[in-house]
């Protein structure tokens, strides 16, 4: 059975050749007595919460907000708290603005991606074809900020950003790191955001990006259902929504079909000619001929050698490697066969942002990913200088923007594998209000579009099948990173906020 972590964006470093020396160099030891103990030293009570007031320029307006860095408290039942969650806010003047939580996903992620590169008002530049680690990590205005319509509200899980257990290992791993608990506390999160904000009567919303996405239908039906707080839409960004639909590679033919149409998209892009015309035609083959032939097998030899010839045109790649793979184009062989004339590598997250491979000559791929290698430094450098010098929330902890020690430490519960779709379908049907926005990169091999897709096609109308929509765009996991898809993305959020 496949757990949700594996295709996770921290799952991605760990797979893809971290040592296990560099996971134990974080490791916390085996107690924390004290608040504040981690990393083998003490570390100082988190500040009290700062403020600084900031402007921007969005959509030919000025925007002027205020910028919070905090925390809450996690409690456990006799009320002792066992954790701290850094949150970061942006708030505009006006009685009960909408207001929309945001959560990255991993396990293990930040939410600085979201922050800066997505939604926040500022961004700094990552994710895209020619970034590079050491670019300067400089913050500017972001064009497709979402804070003219909504304030924004980012929440760093524990064990991630500055936010932190303050119990050991052990306990830590039964209170926040399985798929349950983290539910649980982070929807207490957002309940004691509200309480302590006093927004209780504000519009609600909440944005999941990849794993976010697993966690966001989960976190709503909690929300409605224990909490007593409903959310007024949810956008899910590049969602991970059902792990079972990659099983069974040996008869489904769903784990092919999911990323056929992704490999499609990237080839179409590299010739120039992606469009959502082209898309379409190619997403229905994959739901017809092509699932229909992978489920005949070789009692069909002659539509067997039509689909391989059909794969290659829609690729790219060599026929005989279409040929090998019976049609059947696994991820990380494709990163590597389509860039291998140029000692390349494509990303999973947008398998047309490519790097040197170091050893082409490995039978499997032994570096790390692309996107994922050049992230991390301009995303924590910028944070934690605006966090710290900006907002002059003076901490001295790590800032972990992707986390080792949560994946070392993550489990899934037992019904992981079923996904978040029961709890989709179940929060759309509890509230008519309620409306949903799937939105996925065409390139994305992480987590592609076509899942999204054929769960959505597969869910009861409820009255209205435009409550919950699936939209592409041209990129990858990170669309947003170009300016043009995050233009687009901006516009169908807004219609789904109900703004001009």
């Amino acid at each position: 059975m496949r757990k949700p972590l594996q295709t996770s964006l921290l799952a991605a470093l760990l797979l893809a050749g971290f040592h296990h020396s560099a996971l134990a160099a974080d490791k916390k030891p085996p107690a924390a007595e004290a608040p504040g103990t981690g990393n083998g030293f003490q570390l100082p009570p988190f500040p009290a919460d700062a403020h600084v007031a900031q402007s921007a320029t969005a959509g030919g307006h000025t925007l002027s907000y205020t910028a919070t860095v905090g925390s809450l408290p996690v409690r456990d039942d006799t009320g002792k708290v066992i954790a701290q969650v850094m949150f970061t806010a942006y708030t505009m003047p006006g009685k009960n603005r909408p207001v929309t939580f945001a959560l990255n996903g991993g396990p293990g992620a930040s939410s600085v991606y979201l922050n800066l590169g997505a939604i926040g008002p500022k961004k700094v530049n990552f994710g895209v074809e020619g970034d590079n680690p050491s670019d300067p990590a400089m913050l500017h205005d972001n064009p497709g900020t979402w804070l003219g319509f909504t304030d924004l509200v980012f929440i760093d899980p524990v064990g991630t950003g500055f936010s932190r257990a303050l119990v050991d290992d052990k306990e830590a791993t039964k209170d926040f790191y399985s798929t349950n608990s983290d539910i649980h506390y982070l929807s207490r999160i957002i309940y004691d955001w509200l309480l302590k904000n006093g927004r209780m009567e504000s519009r609600k919303y909440l944005v999941g990006e990849s794993y976010g996405g697993f966690r966001g239908p989960r976190i709503t039906d909690y929300l409605q259902t224990q909490l007593g707080v409903a959310m007024n839409g949810v956008v899910l960004l590049s969602p991970y929504l059902d792990p079972a639909a990659s099983d069974d590679e040996n008869v489904s033919p769903l784990p092919w079909m999911l990323t056929l149409p992704s490999i499609a998209a990237a080839h179409l892009e590299r010739e120039g000619k992606l469009d959502a015309q082209s898309m379409q035609s190619i997403i229905d083959y994959t739901r017809t001929t092509y699932a229909d032939t992978l489920m005949q097998g070789r009692s069909n030899p002659a539509a067997t050698d039509a689909m391989i010839r059909k794969v290659t045109a829609l690729t790219g790649l060599d026929p005989l490697f279409v040929q090998r793979s019976g049609g059947r184009l696994e991820t990380q062989a494709y990163l590597r066969e389509v860039y291998r004339a140029e000692g390349k590598l494509g990303s999973r997250y947008d398998s047309n942002v490519t790097a040197w491979d170091p050893f082409p000559y490995a039978p499997h791929q032994t570096s790390g990913d692309p996107i994922l290698n050049g992230i991390i430094a301009p995303t924590t450098t910028a944070m934690v200088n605006f966090v710290t010098q900006t907002v002059g929330w003076k901490y001295d902890g790590r800032y972990s923007a992707l986390s080792y020690d949560v994946g070392r430490m993550w489990h899934d519960d037992e019904d992981a594998n079923n996904g978040s779709v029961a709890q989709l379908r179940e929060a759309v049907a509890n509230d008519p209000g309620l409306r949903v926005l799937i939105a996925h990169g065409w390139d994305d091999l992480s987590c592609p579009f076509m899942a999204s897709v054929l769960i959505v096609d597969q869910m009861p109308a409820m009255g209205d099948p435009t409550r919950v929509q699936v939209k592409e765009y041209p990129g990858g996991h990170m669309f947003y990173a170009r300016p043009s898809s995050q233009a687009d993305l901006l516009r169908d959020v807004k219609t789904l906020y109900g703004v001009n």
